[in-house]
């Protein structure tokens, strides 16, 4: 098992230098100027190129990224911020518990509802409680987190004043925004739990726990269901991800000083040291999410822990 959860953080290397030399060329591509967005647009030229010079902006491209990479490995040190002059690694890390925190309960929300609906769906198939439960389903999968943020913050706080429609401090800041956020991969699990389901209560073994006379909750909950969890477990980690990367547009919509928000900033003020710090930050996330969604997979079916010992 140690062995293989090595070989999954070694193969976080080619990765994270990937994703780094796709962002870096993207944002040296894009046009506009660093040192002109810090200095601010009254900042005579001379100033301008004495501080592009400070930064290294005026070297190659692959002299820039070089350097980028060469701190990383040797001093572990991801830069400072173009704007700020804030080291990235202390911004993100101030930034990180709230858009973590957003994902998580986002994640947790979709678990809880999504699953047992799955199960229900399944276990009823057809009937109008499966009927109604799918067309929310689609409702949910086709609503954009922003348009669906909009909708909630108009609803719950413009017109009922229930809760409040920005900042992420109290439980009650905390609801709107894991709603936008986690109502669409309800509709994912729902789907996925339920598919999972409809093929393993149709298996032969389940056929025999009734024969031998078992409650059928205990068919259900114990047999089927811990057997159709496999694909449900895959679908709740690559929906961790895509909640991290969602985050983004929810952060602005709520005014969330989470990583989503720092990014948007950084990438319309062209701060490469910071948008790279962000990226890499949400690439290691998933990867680490990846990981342990695969060691629980040794504990939801032990024929996967063999192939790991």
């Amino acid at each position: 098992m140690a062995k293989y959860v090595l070989k999954r953080f070694l193969f976080l290397i080619p990765i994270m230098l990937g994703v780094s030399f796709i962002v870096f060329g993207l944002l040296f591509l894009t046009p506009g100027d660093p040192a002109r967005n810090a200095l601010g647009p009254n900042a005579s030229e001379q100033a301008v190129q004495e501080l592009r010079e400070d930064m290294g902006l005026n070297d190659p491209f692959f002299v820039q990224y070089g350097r980028y990479i060469k701190n990383i490995v040797t001093k572990g040190d991801l830069g400072q911020s173009y704007i700020t002059r804030n080291p990235v690694v202390k911004e993100i890390f101030s930034r990180a518990p709230a858009t973590v925190k957003l994902a998580f309960f986002s994640i947790l929300l979709a678990v809880i509802i999504g699953i047992p609906i799955g199960i229900i769906s399944a276990v009823k198939q057809y009937s109008i409680f499966d009927n109604v439960t799918m067309v929310f389903a689609l409702i949910g999968l086709s609503m954009p987190v922003f348009w669906l943020g909009l909708l909630l913050i108009m609803f719950f706080s413009v017109k009922l004043g229930w809760l409040p429609s920005s900042g992420f401090s109290t439980p009650s800041h905390m609801v709107l925004p894991c709603l936008a956020l986690g109502l669409q991969q309800v509709a994912v699990i729902t789907r996925m739990t339920r598919s999972s389901m409809l093929e393993i209560i149709r298996q032969d073994f389940i056929n025999t726990a009734r024969a031998k006379g078992q409650r059928e909750k205990v068919v259900i909950l114990h047999h089927a269901l811990k057997n159709a969890l496999i694909p449900v477990i895959t679908v709740i980690g690559l929906s961790f991800g895509q909640l991290m990367a969602g985050a983004l547009m929810t952060e602005v919509i709520f005014s969330i000083p989470g990583i989503g928000r720092l990014m948007v900033d950084s990438i319309k003020m062209r701060d490469t040291p910071m948008v790279l710090g962000c990226v890499l930050f949400v690439a290691i996330t998933f990867s680490i999410v990846n990981l342990i969604v695969d060691l629980v997979y040794t504990f939801v079916d032990p024929r996967i822990k063999t192939k790991y010992v």
